[in-house]
């Protein structure tokens, strides 16, 4: 095996003799957050935002890891431009007062070599509560065009929007907001 060929082969196991924690940055291209609620019971409502950044650190032989993403909640997208404005609204996201929203993990836990969940604390409308993000999808390698060390995943999880303080609509527009959070970081 030549020496290239031995060093994709590891690059491709990331638990493989990686004693040290590995720094990633957030692809921004993408990486979307996005969000589901009961419309008035008739439908499941879908957006998700389009500017976040972040850092996801893991060391795969310690089996520990954190994840930070700060979201642009200005950036929030349903394809519906008028809808979108009464989402930065105070009624909603307050965006022009909250403009970002972020979440910084306080634990990883893997199951054999892989990353499955990850609890943390959510800040959004000022407010900070716990939220624990199932991952899964975990996938590291080399990228096929930039040839740069990537990590990529899913996180998904569950928030009561109440607990933040975003009331407005309550009980006609659900509660119960399900989050994605789907991500490709490149190794600094």
């Amino acid at each position: 095996m030549t020496r290239s060929a031995f060093m994709l082969a590891l690059a491709l196991l990331p638990g493989a003799l990686c004693a040290a924690p590995e720094s990633y940055t957030i692809d921004s291209r993408h990486t979307y957050p996005r969000w589901a609620v009961s419309h008035h019971g008739f439908s499941i409502h879908r957006g998700q935002f389009n500017r976040t950044t972040g850092k996801l650190v893991v060391d795969w032989s310690a089996k520990t890891g954190s994840v930070e993403i700060v979201v642009e909640t200005a950036s929030i997208g349903t394809g519906d431009p008028g809808f979108d404005k009464t989402l930065r609204s105070a009624d909603f996201f307050d965006t022009d007062k909250h403009p970002n929203m972020t979440y910084r993990s306080t634990s990883m836990g893997f199951e054999k070599e892989v990353p499955v969940a990850i609890a943390g604390d959510l800040t959004l409308l000022g407010v900070t509560r716990p939220v624990t993000f199932r991952i899964s999808g975990v996938t590291c390698g080399i990228h096929p065009v930039s040839k740069k060390a990537l990590c990529g995943a899913e996180l998904s999880g569950a928030i009561k929007r109440s607990d933040f303080g975003m009331k407005y609509g309550l009980p006609s527009v659900g509660d119960d907001v399900q989050l994605t959070i789907q991500f490709e970081a490149f190794r600094d």
